[in-house]
């Protein structure tokens, strides 16, 4: 019964549905596209390299964070010796 109706709906929909006036051809909307996507590529790799500008901090035990990280290995401490 649902089927019956949803079809005979997409039916007299697709029987009235014009198309979308456009507000620029096709090719330009897709350049347009094309290029605020490079932009924000651009951007993004511009920023790749702001990490490396410090000497890495280490990491300290904080029993206060709420995912505290239990990977780090104290000395003297085997890594199968969780």
């Amino acid at each position: 019964m649902l089927t019956q109706l949803a079809g005979v709906v997409l039916a007299e929909a697709a029987a009235h549905e014009e198309p979308w006036p456009l507000i620029a051809p096709p090719y330009v909307i897709g350049g347009t596209v094309l290029a605020i996507l490079l932009v924000l590529m651009f951007i993004c790799v511009s920023f790749m390299n702001l990490g490396n500008r410090h000497e890495p901090v280490e990491a300290a035990d904080n029993p206060h964070k709420q995912h505290t990280n239990k990977h780090m290995h104290h000395e003297g401490q085997v890594s199968s010796d969780h």
